[in-house]
């Protein structure tokens, strides 16, 4: 079975902050779902064999010029198109209707009144709560359209062309605050495109695991081991699809949390039928980073170093080695924008995407690169990994070189390896590690008076950022117990030498990031 042989539906991103979520939709429903650039070719898009496009929202008005368009052969395919908020102006524009300012801007929950219970819209009771986020709207129908639904201030809030395999919805049915979404969008993945919801974690791996043999062919691979589920993942998957091939490669950069080194050689030297080679490159990551305070440039510089130190290690390996092997995921390469060309915006440079020498010298294998963080989760799952390993909070390539805000020295990694510790023994010891998506301390470029015993302190401030996320697209704040969070912050300030105020971060992704840096 082929990526060319799954159902796969293909979302046209114009630039909104809910894309990825209509790709997670998209795949919770049992279809495989790319995110590809709005003004992606015919001949591209039709090379992926889809059953169904969506055309995402988007910050733009259609209206504007120079605003986002897709190719206007687009329904020339002949596979059903939903277009939702932009996407559904700019297809209603296309196929002959009007589009205009609104009388009156809409955004937020209000009341959908259904008209015409059926195809999209079958099964979804009226009035139906919906989230809607417009300044434009259809203002024009033509004739060519049936009206299927409307809003008190939104006459066409979803529509049916007659004879053209198009729908539109001025909602967003993909965010949670459009309760009956989740039922339309299946709507329109099985009624519409007849999808069968047959995609599943194990034909992934089949498929990749031919993939990744027919790439490899004879040739070894070499996999940087991180002690993260990426990298465990992707290095048990290269394992099974090339046996004996592979060199798995664990770079000490000084940059690793408390006795992070003996966890990774021991867990992976036991669960892994693989040559594993230890690097110890503290001292040169360490010279790299003095005096770096801009988190691009520590990742670029981490990045840099990081090949050269693989390079070194891959003319040791027996045979020679044409490919390297890294744990991409999706949401490293949307957040660099290198998952499409077009709209996406590069939110930070991540280390394993973007901060690559060009002459990198090997091949790259990136088995996950098409994986949100949870659907790596189930792969390790089929994949018979340990729990221990699977279920492992993240943590990112450039270590803790992004959780120190500011120069990165080997006091300031001593005193944030602690602190760390100490909240990720307090967060198992109140048996929250499961029921908490990440969770670690960031050490911050400020210093605060503070008083211990008789005396005034002036010392560093600690954060801690608790999240809760399904995809790492979007997050929210953990509420964690008070008692926890109490016990966190009194064995910091009391057992780490330097420390005198710990603070909590109660950002949400989006507008922050979930790491600082």
């Amino acid at each position: 079975m082929t990526l060319q042989a799954k159902e796969t539906i293909l979302v046209l991103d114009f630039g909104s902050q809910y894309s990825q979520l209509i790709a997670r939709r998209v795949r919770e429903a049992g279809a495989f779902s790319l995110l590809v650039a709005p003004n992606e070719s015919l001949e591209k898009l039709r090379a992926h064999n889809p059953k169904g496009i969506i055309l995402s929202g988007g910050p733009a008005s259609v209206t504007d010029a120079g605003a986002p368009v897709c190719d206007a052969r687009l329904f020339e395919l002949g596979v059903p198109v939903l277009g939702i908020c932009y996407g559904m102006q700019l297809g209603c524009q296309l196929l002959g209707s009007q589009v205009g300012k609104a009388p009156a801007r809409e955004y937020g929950r209000t009341k959908l009144h259904v008209k015409v219970a059926k195809d999209l819209l079958q099964g979804i009771s009226s009035p139906a709560t919906v989230w809607m986020s417009h300044g434009d709207q259809v203002t024009g129908l033509s004739n060519d359209f049936e009206m299927l639904a409307s809003t008190p201030t939104c006459p066409a809030a979803a529509v049916k062309h007659r004879t053209q395999k198009f729908w539109g919805v001025q909602f967003h049915p993909e965010v949670t605050h459009t309760p009956c979404g989740v039922d339309i969008l299946r709507n329109f993945l099985q009624e519409a495109c007849g999808c069968t919801g047959s995609w599943a974690m194990a034909d992934f791996l089949d498929e990749e695991v031919a993939r990744v043999r027919k790439q490899v062919g004879k040739d070894r691979v070499i996999c940087g081991l991180s002690g993260g589920v990426d990298s465990a993942v992707a290095a048990a998957l290269i394992a099974r699809a090339v046996p004996g091939q592979m060199t798995c490669i664990f770079v000490d950069n000084g940059l690793l949390r408390k006795n992070e080194r003996d966890l990774v050689e021991s867990a992976f030297r036991h669960h892994f039928d693989v040559e594993l080679k230890v690097v110890d490159a503290r001292k040169e990551f360490l010279n790299d980073l003095a005096g770096i305070e801009d988190p691009q440039e520590k990742r670029r510089r981490i990045g840099h170093r990081f090949i050269d130190v693989f390079q070194r290690a891959a003319k040791e390996v027996r045979g020679g080695v044409k490919f390297l092997a890294q744990g991409t995921l999706y949401p490293d390469r949307i957040e660099s924008g290198q998952s499409h060309a077009g709209t996406a915006a590069s939110i930070k440079l991540h280390h394993n995407v973007g901060g690559l020498p060009e002459d990198l010298g090997f091949e790259l294998v990136e088995p996950l690169k098409d994986l949100f963080k949870d659907e790596v989760r189930s792969l390790g799952e089929v994949l018979g990994l340990p729990s221990a390993l699977v279920w492992r909070h993240p943590f990112p390539g450039p270590g803790l070189a992004v959780r120190i805000i500011g120069d990165v020295t080997e006091e300031r990694l001593a005193l944030l390896r602690e602190c760390d510790f100490i909240l990720l023994e307090e967060i198992h010891a109140a048996n929250l590690y499961r029921t908490t998506s990440q969770v670690f301390a960031v050490l911050l470029p400020v210093r605060s008076v503070g008083v211990m015993g008789d005396g005034r302190t002036y010392d560093s401030v600690v954060g801690i950022r608790a999240v809760e996320s399904s995809d790492f697209m979007t997050a929210d704040f953990c509420r964690l117990p008070w008692e926890v969070l109490a016990r966190v912050s009194s064995r910091i300030v009391n057992e780490v030498s330097g420390v005198n105020r710990v603070v909590y971060d109660i950002s949400t992704k989006p507008p922050a990031t979930i790491e600082w840096e």
